[in-house]
């Protein structure tokens, strides 16, 4: 089965602008044309952009991805590579998890903290309000 680059924008929920901008910059290498020179694509067309599109939510760059992308032309050699690019990604990822999760635990402690405060557990105290009963 072949896709239109509208089919493909619809079902990977993608902008047609983003699908353009992928073929023009190399990252869809075996993309085929159709009798009027449209773009065509196959699945495993779509397979190569949901993972590009899971590499650009990963934090990939446009030149990392088309670097990727020449690895993956090179065939089975380039793995470690490719293994290498994607475990520095993974690293990233599990730091801005760390980072999101500190983010998490703030925001429990402020809504708790916030909950108490109205239920009259605890006193209001205020890091920029100068209140009464604190002087």
């Amino acid at each position: 089965m072949t896709y239109t680059m509208m089919q493909v924008c619809r079902k990977l929920n993608m902008t047609y602008q983003t699908l353009k901008f992928y073929c023009n910059e190399g990252l869809v290498p075996n993309v085929k044309r159709d009798a009027n020179n449209r773009r065509i694509f196959d699945e495993r067309d779509l397979k190569w952009l949901e993972g590009l599109s899971c590499l650009k939510k990963c934090g990939m760059s446009i030149a990392e991805m088309q670097e990727y992308t020449k690895l993956c032309l090179e065939g089975k050699s380039s793995i470690p590579r490719r293994k290498e690019m994607l475990s520095e990604k993974q690293v990233c990822l599990r730091e801005s998890i760390k980072e999101i999760e500190a983010c998490i635990d703030f925001i429990d402690y402020k809504q708790n903290f916030y909950d108490e405060v109205l239920s009259g557990v605890r006193p209001y105290t205020s890091n920029l309000l100068r209140l009464d009963d604190e002087e």
